[in-house]
Formats: structure tokens, sequence, C-alpha cells
């Protein structure tokens, strides 16, 4: 099964989701947890949700991803704005349970000169307070591009990460093209290699979705600016690989490229002409 979907607005709830998600031509897709660029969450609308896993059930719509907003900093150098953070994860984990299939993702974030031994340290350590043994949410971490000072331009920093949590069983990636290959991994010319590399850093078996985007900076800029499909540095040959490697291919794929909806459209029918596995 091809899993291919972009991201929606979760103003209109979930239902409403589903729906134009299946009018795309889509079987996912993501949508941000709250407001993006604050911390304002929606009330908790449980026959909303209630109906939206039937239709997700009936119109065989795969894992869904949530993102959380930018403001969150799970290593900000200022304690409030972790236990901010930390608040707003708890939050969003509790009113996700009642998905029927969903993952959460999030930028690990920016340290902001503390370094970035004590910014993997801070994050950890508030992944340990938010996770229990009943979470039923799946937590990903996002590969960055590494503008600034953001934690998760390597996979090993990602690794730093999931080795200092209890529970991290928990913990997935959610692997970006365009952060990857703006962090300076090869995914256009030496895609098998990055891969390797990921699976001994970190393992595979994490890899639970990826963001599929190109890029408008050449490899390492470290500038995280996604393009539309095939008008970018990384193009639609090298896309089409990722979709179709047997590695990738039963992975979620969620487009955040720079689009109206008719952009998408266009762009999910021009990746499932280019899919060539079942």
């Amino acid at each position: 099964m091809f899993w291919i979907g972009c991201h929606l607005s979760a103003a209109k709830g979930y239902l409403a989701m589903g729906k134009a998600a299946r009018n795309m031509g889509a079987n996912t897709f993501q949508f941000f947890s709250r407001n993006p660029r604050g911390a304002n969450a929606k009330a908790l609308n449980l026959d909303d949700i209630a109906a939206y896993n039937i239709f997700a059930k009936e119109q065989g719509i795969g894992m869904i991803v949530a993102h959380a907003p930018y403001t969150l900093n799970a290593c900000a150098a200022d304690e409030n704005l972790r236990r901010f953070a930390e608040k707003i994860m708890r939050e969003d984990l509790e009113k996700l349970s009642y998905l029927s299939n969903v993952a959460y993702n999030f930028h690990p974030g920016s340290h902001v000169r503390q370094g970035v031994e004590i910014g993997i340290e801070k994050i950890a350590a508030l992944l340990n307070h938010v996770l229990q043994a009943d979470t039923k949410i799946p937590v990903l971490l996002e590969t960055m591009a590494g503008k600034g000072t953001e934690i998760g331009r390597s996979f090993e920093e990602l690794k730093g990460i999931i080795d200092r949590v209890e529970y991290a069983e928990k913990i997935g990636v959610c692997m970006d093209t365009c952060h990857v290959f703006d962090a300076g991994y090869d995914i256009v010319g030496n895609l098998e290699e990055v891969l390797d590399t990921f699976d001994h850093v970190i393992g595979l078996e994490r890899l639970r979705a990826i963001h599929l985007n190109d890029s408008k900076n050449a490899m390492g800029s470290h500038k995280d600016r996604h393009a539309a499909l095939d008008e970018g540095e990384i193009g639609i040959e090298a896309l089409a690989r990722v979709i179709n490697h047997p590695k990738l291919c039963h992975l979620p794929f969620v487009l955040e490229t720079p689009n109206d909806e008719a952009g998408y459209i266009r762009e999910i029918a021009l990746l499932k002409s280019r899919r060539s596995v079942e």
C-alpha cells in the first residue's frame, strides 16, 4: 500500500480532514495538534473523533501524523519554557489517544548557545517526564536541517536523545527529505549510504514516517526552505527513489511543500504515477 498525503488544517475537525484527504486522493495526512505558533488548542470533540475513526476505517486511511507547535522547545534554557513544552506535549498526547492510528511528531528544539550535549540532555529529560508505560501514542523526533542551534541535524544527535529515554520503545523518527538534504545527507546521489548510516546509528525500525519535500537550497546549506516537488535541488527522480525504496516504501509519506489544495492534488497524482512497488 502506498501511504501518501499532505498537511491539512485541523480547524474543521478530524472528520473534515479525513474527507478532504480522500477527496485529494490521499490516504494519510498530517495536521498541527494546536496553533503552530502559539499555545491555543481546540476543545476535545469526542463525537468528531468517533466519526473520524469510523470514516478512516471504512476509507482505508492509514496512520496519520500530528505535528507539535513550533513554539514547543524541549531544550529551552528557561525552565518555565521547558515546563510549558512539557504541558503542551502531555495535553496533546492525552487528546490524541482517542484517535485510532496516529503518531506525534515534534522538532527536538534549539539549545540557543547552551551547547548540543546540554540540549540533548534536556530533551531527553522532558520526554522522561512525559512518557509513561501506558503512553499509547508513538512520539517521533524529526530530522532537522541544522539551522541555527537546532538539535537533530545529525542522526547521532537523535540517537543521543533516544539513548537517554527510559521508555525508548515509544520513540520513533520522522525523516524530512528537505531537512536531511540541507543537513548534508546525500539522498540524491547516495540514498543507500544514507539509509545504511541511519540504520547503523539509530536503526531503521525506528523510522515511522517521512516528510516528502524538495529543497530550495543546496545540500549541506542548513537553510530549511521547502520547495514544491521537482522545483528544488533534490528533484523528482531522487524523491521517486525514496518512495520506491524497499526499506521505505511501507511508510506514510506526508507532503509539506508550499502548495494550495490544487497543488497538493497534482503532487499526490505525480507521486502515484512514479510509484513502482506495491
